[in-house]
């Protein structure tokens, strides 16, 4: 179930992004310099920029710590993720990849207990 709620997340926190991102790149091109500028444009740009900034920051945050308790096969593509298209595809890319290293230890405990 979580893993089906994270490959939604995933989905949408592609498409959504790149849906508003597109119309951009095509009337601006790879305008990095505008794209920055416009990020901070308005008050309320500025805050949502920050809140996004500070909020990728936390997900690194909390990956490198995850990384310290456990394996979690191409943990790096949720840092691409943040990077490419932001933490709308990063933060679920990254848990579903945490859940999915999490199955061989679920399967362990449940062979221990039948066996018990």
């Amino acid at each position: 179930m979580k893993k089906t709620v994270y490959i939604i997340l995933c989905v949408l926190g592609a498409l959504i992004p790149t849906a508003v991102f597109v119309p951009f790149a095509l009337e601006n091109g790879l305008d990095m310099g505008l794209f920055v500028r416009e990020m901070f444009a308005t008050q309320v740009a500025s805050f949502l920029s920050a809140d996004l900034i500070v909020s990728s920051l936390a997900l690194w945050a909390f990956i490198y710590f995850e990384l310290r308790k456990r394996t979690i096969r191409y943990w790096w593509l949720a840092i691409i993720a943040n990077l490419g298209v932001g933490l709308s595809l990063g933060l679920p890319l990254f848990l579903l990849l945490r859940e999915i290293s999490k199955e061989p230890e679920k399967r362990k405990r449940h062979v221990k207990r039948t066996k018990e």
